[in-house]
């Protein structure tokens, strides 16, 4: 199976970003809910990065809204 993984990474999050219940089961079972949403069951050598690129993004994302917050311009 072949696919683009920045898009995947991207594509899950979204999903996650948009639905505060598929974000809570995969603060828990990561691996389950991106097979899920994927549709195929991955090796671990090749699921484990896309959690950890889904994370950090999710991260990112975070500290970007909160230093928009932080720094945003005064009105």
């Amino acid at each position: 199976m072949a696919f683009d993984v920045k898009a995947k990474i991207n594509e899950v999050c979204e999903k996650l970003k948009n639905d505060d219940k598929l974000l809570e089961k995969f603060n828990k079972q990561p691996v389950k809910l991106l097979e899920e949403l994927i549709g195929a069951d991955l090796p671990d050598d090749k699921i484990e990065p896309l959690i950890d690129g889904i994370k950090a993004k999710l991260s990112l994302e975070k500290l970007g809204g909160l230093a928009g917050g932080l720094f945003g311009k005064k009105k």
